[in-house]
């Protein structure tokens, strides 16, 4: 990525994976675009985490690590 994309918290909303729209995903200030990944179908990864937020509070919960995100884009950072 040559330059950095920077997103609010209010940018990143509107990329939650429904009606067309990219699924993106922030976690320790950086920006991540989930669309294509097979476990992120329609903006929603189980258990109940979504696209268009801030996923940094929630990884403590989850069953992997954060290195799951080196498999797809780094889009930005958040602003």
């Amino acid at each position: 990525m040559s330059e950095e994309k920077k997103f609010t918290l209010e940018e990143l909303a509107p990329f939650d994976g429904k009606n067309g729209h990219r699924a993106y995903v922030a976690f320790q200030g950086k920006v991540y675009d989930v669309t294509d990944s097979a476990l992120w179908q329609g903006g929603e990864h189980v258990p109940g985490h979504t696209a268009g937020h801030d996923l940094s509070g929630e990884m403590d919960e989850a069953p992997h690590g954060p290195e799951n995100l080196e498999r797809v884009i780094l889009v930005g950072v958040l602003a």
